[in-house]
């Protein structure tokens, strides 16, 4: 089973680092942003990548961790005439994406799709009893609904959180807990 992941930021890059430290084989990560000192507090980055490409920096590190995990990478940006070709190959899609018009556009592009999604909303601030799953369709969402990183900062412990619970939500429907 491939899974595709759009964005490999906070949610994205902490997605994969525990799909892959769980077993999952085969990934196509798709961003076409650079790592920057900012994200170090809640990305799967380190210093000396700064200023690399997220793609080619997380490739590596998942590789760190397990060398023969088939990784997939596109450093482009997605937009609704790529988005549908790009995880044509993936049984499930991870939504890791930064602003909410590209979530928006990931989610109704792909919304009558086979693939299940798994996005996420509300990861700012600190407070983790308001993290929640919503269904919607092929897609479940997993946040608080509410805290927005332009009104609360974002701290890694919430950030991973809500990364356990998608991660959870994808090995559940990918049978991975029944092997």
């Amino acid at each position: 089973m491939k899974i595709g992941i759009a964005g490999v930021g906070g949610i994205g890059s902490n997605v994969a680092l525990n799909l892959v430290r769980s077993g999952v084989s085969c990934l196509k990560i798709v961003d076409f942003d650079r790592v920057e000192l900012t994200n170090l507090n809640r990305q799967f980055y380190f210093h000396d990548q700064i200023g690399r490409l997220k793609v080619e920096m997380l490739a590596e590190n998942l590789r760190r961790i397990r060398a023969d995990v088939e990784i997939e990478t596109m450093a482009i940006r997605l937009d609704a005439t790529n988005c549908q070709a790009i995880f044509a190959d993936c049984q499930l899609i991870v939504e890791g994406l930064d602003r909410q018009t590209d979530k928006k556009m990931l989610l109704e592009t792909l919304a009558g799709e086979k693939q299940l999604i798994v996005s996420a909303c509300g990861i700012a601030g600190h407070d983790l009893a308001g993290i929640r799953v919503q269904r919607l369709g092929n897609c479940s969402i997993v946040g608080d609904f509410v805290t927005d990183c332009a009104h609360a900062p974002l701290f890694s412990h919430k950030v991973l959180a809500v990364a356990g619970r998608m991660t959870d939500i994808i090995l559940r429907q990918g049978g991975y807990y029944d092997r």
